[in-house]
């Protein structure tokens, strides 16, 4: 096993019953796992009237998934033993054996075992249920959440949709351009915001919140910016902006987080990038190879995506205010662009559009591992050489920033340099994360004392987030 970054602070574990860790172990993941059980009973019964040879054998698969899933909801709420992954064959199965073999006997098992490794191993173990099945290996058990939310959320994409396309058409954007405060810089802050907070829309972490609770978390308007700017706790965006405009023609790579709602307003922002600014030819889109924490991006959600905008009927059936011809033409729009920059190379998967589940990939495998991001150049070198080709990486929401200062209960203040580990100064990087978990780093002095008073739960609430940049050093 390599040599991994020894954390000075421990990770956040359900053993502090005070913790969002515990909160999970305890609420969260029991309705994830039943929401599982739900998706393949509606498939199952559906099957019970298919005519299709394979049916009868793709039921007998399906009730023993149920079987075994329900009986890992037991064995968690009972503080059973992690045991080891069982080797189907796909990619990072030894990595989370090593280490598991590695924690001494106590920490191994759900309310033990620190939060990072026991919910990255959740959903690898989820995955080997289905990857050892003939009928099943290529099943999302969220993709119909993802696909639902997604839908449900077509008034502020309609929103967006028409302020990206008038930036685009805009003559004026690029006037005074060097300026402070120009009309491209207001524009950039307006599409990083809405990248950023579309990360309140996380399956994973929104499950008891209703469909209508969503439209008020996507809030996108200029005046709604404005306002959610104030609960940015560290906002280094002119930092990033001020990176940017030292590119010419450069390469982005955005570390996706979550499908749908938010896969959007990242599409939405690597097209601001690409059709209206100076700056950048190139996006590069990281996604993950197995059902991960519910709602991230796999590759088949990405096309997806592009592809429901061009549907004339996907939004009209899921809206409550009718979609008008000029909401459809403008839809239609960003689908046939976003298309052209798939074929040109100015928007790319790190890893082939068709990649199956479970694909094991040189740049995607890594992200569906346990490890810390600060471990990334002793594990993974070869992914941080690619990444420092890129004159920006964004790493996504909660999770990527959990990873990137390895969940660890680090003083608030400390610096996020110091937090990075390793991983600071191979790559330029920044983090949009809104806070959905205790870790955090890099904060003003002085903050968390008086947040603790006026919003005790400000690092878990989504209300709150964090802008980090970390340059490229050498």
């Amino acid at each position: 096993m390599e040599q991994l970054y020894q954390l000075p602070f421990d990770r956040y574990s359900p053993r502090d019953k005070q913790s969002f860790a515990y909160t999970t172990v305890v609420k969260r993941w029991p309705v994830i796992l039943t929401n599982i059980v739900s998706s393949i009973s509606n498939d199952l019964h559906e099957l019970h009237s298919s005519t299709e040879p394979s049916a009868k054998d793709k039921i007998a698969e399906g009730k023993e998934i149920v079987s075994k899933i329900s009986a890992l909801k037991h064995e968690m709420g009972r503080n059973g033993s992690l045991t080891p992954i069982d080797d189907d064959g796909e990619a990072n199965v030894g990595c989370y054996n090593e280490e598991l073999r590695a924690h001494p006997e106590d920490d191994r098992h759900w309310f033990t075992m620190n939060w990072l490794f026991a919910e990255c191993y959740l959903y690898r173990r989820l995955r080997n249920l289905f990857s050892a099945t003939q009928h099943w290996k290529q099943y999302d058990p969220f993709f119909a959440s993802k696909a639902e939310t997604y839908k449900s959320s077509s008034g502020a994409i309609i929103h967006l949709a028409k302020a990206l396309n008038g930036m685009i058409e805009s003559k004026d954007l690029h006037e005074g351009l060097e300026l402070p405060g120009s009309a491209l810089e207001i524009a950039f802050m307006e599409m990083i915001q809405a990248d950023l907070w579309g990360n309140a829309t996380d399956l994973s972490l929104l499950v008891d919140l209703k469909y209508e609770d969503l439209q008020k978390l996507q809030a996108v308007g200029a005046q709604a910016q404005a306002e959610q700017a104030k609960m940015i706790l560290r906002n280094d965006l002119p930092k990033v902006w001020d990176c940017l405009k030292r590119m010419k023609d450069g390469r982005v790579d955005i570390v996706l987080d979550n499908a749908g709602f938010e896969l959007y307003t990242d599409l939405v922002f690597a097209d601001f990038l690409i059709s209206s600014t100076p700056f950048v030819s190139e996006v590069v889109f990281h996604p993950k190879n197995i059902p991960w924490f519910v709602s991230d991006v796999l590759p088949y959600d990405f096309t997806w995506a592009i592809d429901s905008l061009a549907d004339t009927t996907f939004f009209k059936s899921h809206s409550k205010v009718p979609l008008t011809d000029d909401d459809v033409a403008h839809l239609g729009s960003l689908a046939k662009r976003w298309r052209g920059h798939l074929d040109s190379g100015r928007f790319r998967l790190s890893v082939p559009l068709d990649t199956p589940l479970g694909g094991d990939t040189p740049l995607g495998s890594f992200w569906t591992t346990q490890y810390a991001y600060q471990d990334m150049p002793a594990v993974a070198p070869h992914l941080v050489d690619e990444l420092a080709k890129s004159g920006l990486v964004v790493f996504k929401g909660d999770l990527n920033y959990r990873k990137l200062i390895g969940d660890a209960k680090w003083p608030t203040t400390t610096s996020f340099e110091e937090a990075l580990g390793p991983l600071a100064g191979k790559i330029t990087l920044v983090s949009l994360r809104t806070n959905k978990a205790d870790t955090i780093a890099g904060l003003p002095e002085g903050v968390e004392a008086e947040l603790d008073t006026k919003a005790p739960e400000w690092r878990v609430s989504g209300k709150y987030a964090v802008v980090s940049f970390s340059p490229k050093r050498g």
